[in-house]
């Protein structure tokens, strides 16, 4: 991961430097021997730099190199070795690669304000997900006429091709030094470095930057980027402090990524859950209950319909689905540690009795409650509760966005508490279900990660030696591969994360399976175990959509508004070609919504054409239509939202074919791949 969060800028001045460690080498003979990634090694006779090591291998990689890897560790190409080493060269194809071009096109960016708007001051701007921003404060705000100056700005300072290098300077050297130039906001992220920390400056033409780094060899490896949008952000995050204009940007290898990249955004554009929401009258939100939803009728049909299939899934799994209290004591939160993590984003409120309640923002210790009520033995175990828990979290209002980001949720939660040799067999069912849902919602493409032990934890080497081991083996058992995020569980256990690949190739994460050794400790669970001993059950977190209002953002985006029959608001629309018709339309929408389906009449006075325009901007999956001939033949000419005509059909046929493509849910897709 590239270094990025002490970004500073400035434009001239001169700074005392202090050479870099890097550049010590001893009167001894070094002969360093690289290790190369195909196993290949090669000795130098003298200390040699990350160029070097690449000019030696061809010319080719010479050019493309943007960085190294020595060790394990992300380097500048000038990067000197002094010692035995194992070593890569990091282009433009490397996931590295595209880290520190980002890291890079952000610098370029500050350049070029700082050029166009000297009295500007840059305060961070670290790489982010396919790009970076910048923070500014300016005494104006930026409109899209500077963001199309700054861009060509920063085309020509790459143009350019200016060299960039890099020296040490010390804290207090930073501070006198960016003060004197008036950059206040650089000075105070400096001053909250410890005092006995160097720092690196990086140098390109006038322009001096503190940074750690690494970066291109030179400007001109940045060719192509582009300036995405402006934002508001308060300093440090904090809406107590002043606001800053942000400049989001994106950058790529080579044009050609970097036009993939666009066009991306424009259909994530034109798939904005909010403005198909709106187009499809899924839902609305608005000022009187900021971050909640108001659903309306469609929406709502999608809602529980998803709530439904969950539900079913449930009883097919063994689970209890229970409902415990929204409004909770606060001692509650207090025991379990929720308030000491999360208060600041807990709604309380104050009795009569003075007594505090918060509303819950997860479903945990309620549920350890429901499993303290009555003595559990190991034979009752695992005990599985499942629970649509309605949250709350008190967001920031500039971090709430649409569906994506709320503050009153419903979750699709469920604990399991069971037998430390229990562990891995409930894994497997949880993976199991968890693939078989992501399936049926066509989501196909799905990534797996599993976290492991972090430095600070709670419990035994050998129970989390023992708790890794089971969900990795759950995982084989699977079938499914998966990465380790060394470090990344939580104190009390580790964890599988699923991130689902959309039709536009972004990735969300969604699902987790949490083990938990510490909650039901906390909170006094127990059961009796065969030995008659009191046991505290291992509890195993797990969500598989997440939140409802999230999800259902993530499928409006994801089909754009199609969705497959089994999750349209409106399944069918019967449509009558003349008045003579319009009893005929009744009966056969009665017939399919006595039948569960989702269906409605169309008996408007406009010509059948409109209709049938109008109905496939609406995204109906089936539309049917009636004429005499379909009167006297009892049957329906049936259209799909494609256009493709399946002529006419007995009322039977056309439940069959509506059911078919119900049962098959989101697989359609999958299974036509697959075949």
């Amino acid at each position: 991961m590239v270094e990025h969060h002490l970004d500073m800028v400035v434009v001239g001045g001169s700074i005392p430097l202090v050479p870099t460690n890097n550049n010590r080498i001893s009167s001894e003979i070094i002969m360093p021997v690289i290790t190369l990634p195909d196993g290949s090694q090669r000795q130098f006779a003298n200390p040699v730099t990350i160029a070097e090591v690449a000019a030696s291998i061809g010319p080719g990689l010479l050019k493309a190199a943007l960085a190294g890897i020595v060790d394990g560790k992300l380097v500048d190409t000038s990067f000197l070795i002094a010692n035995d080493a194992v070593v890569s060269i990091v282009t433009d194809k490397d996931k590295e690669g595209l880290e520190v071009i980002r890291h890079s096109a952000a610098h370029l960016l500050a350049q070029a304000v700082k050029s166009l708007f000297p009295s500007a001051q840059v305060t961070i701007g670290p790489v982010i997900e396919n790009g970076f921003y910048y923070d500014f404060a300016y005494e104006r705000s930026f409109t899209p006429e500077d963001l199309v100056r700054i861009e060509e700005k920063m085309y020509e300072i790459a143009k350019s091709d200016l060299a960039i290098s890099h020296e040490v300077i010390s804290r207090d050297q930073a501070i006198d030094f960016f003060t004197s130039l008036g950059e206040a906001y650089k000075a105070k992220i400096i001053a909250d470095i410890p005092a006995t920390e160097t720092l690196t400056i990086y140098k390109q033409g006038d322009f001096v930057d503190l940074c750690r780094g690494p970066h291109v060899p030179s400007t001109g490896k940045l060719k192509a980027f582009k300036l995405t949008k402006l934002a508001g952000a308060y300093w440090r995050g904090d809406p107590n402090n002043e606001m800053l204009q942000r400049i989001y940007g994106t950058a790529w290898g080579d044009k050609k990524s970097l036009d993939a990249y666009l066009h991306q955004l424009e259909e994530a554009e034109k798939r904005d859950h909010r403005k198909i929401g709106k187009h499809l009258d899924l839902f609305h939100m608005q000022e009187e209950a900021p971050g909640m939803v108001f659903w309306h009728a469609n929406g709502w049909a999608i809602y529980t319909q998803i709530k439904q299939y969950i539900s079913k899934m449930l009883v097919d799994n063994d689970y209890e689905e229970i409902q415990t209290p929204q409004l909770v004591d606060l001692d509650l939160w207090r025991k379990s540690g929720h308030w000491d993590m999360f208060g600041e984003e807990m709604f309380t409120v104050k009795t009569d009795d003075e007594r505090q309640y918060a509303l819950k923002p997860m479903n945990c210790p309620c549920h350890v409650q429901v499993f303290k009520q009555g003595l559990r033995s190991y034979r009752d175990l695992p005990i599985r509760l499942a629970e649509f828990g309605c949250c709350h979290r008190n967001e920031l209002s500039g971090a709430m966005h649409g569906l994506m980001r709320v503050r009153q949720m419903v979750q699709d939660d469920a604990h399991v508490f069971c037998m430390e040799e229990q562990i891995q067999a409930e894994s497997f069912k949880i993976i199991q279900l968890v693939i078989n849902v992501y399936r049926d919602f066509g989501f196909n493409d799905i990534l797996v990660k599993l976290a492991t032990r972090p430095d600070k934890r709670i419990g035994s080497d050998a129970q989390w030696d023992h708790a890794e081991e089971a969900l990795a083996k759950s995982l084989q058992e699977a079938g499914l591969q998966f990465n380790i995020s060394a470090g990344e569980g939580a104190f009390y256990g580790p964890k599988v994360e699923f991130h689902l690949r959309d039709s536009l190739g972004r990735t969300w994460q969604c699902g987790t399976l949490q083990l938990d050794y510490s909650q039901p400790d906390r909170l006094g669970a127990y059961y009796i175990a065969e030995d008659s001993s009191k046991k505290v059950p291992v509890m195993l977190h797990r969500a598989i959509i997440g939140t409802l209002e999230r999800f259902i953002g993530m499928l409006i985006e994801h089909y754009a508004g199609k969705f497959p029959v089994w999750l349209a608001p409106i399944q069918a629309v019967v449509m009558n070609i003349t008045e003579r018709q319009e009893e005929y339309a009744k009966e056969i929408t009665s017939f399919l919504k006595k039948q569960g389906i989702r269906a409605k009449s169309d008996l408007r006075n406009e010509k059948i054409g409109f209709k049938i325009r109008e109905h496939t901007l609406q995204y109906v999956p089936y539309l049917l239509v009636v004429g005499d001939r379909e009167v006297e033949t009892r049957t329906v000419s049936v259209r799909t939202q494609q256009g493709v005509d399946l002529g006419s059909l007995s009322f039977d046929k056309c439940l069959d074919l509506l059911n078919e493509a119900i049962a098959k849910k989101g697989r359609i897709d999958f299974e036509e791949k697959r075949n």
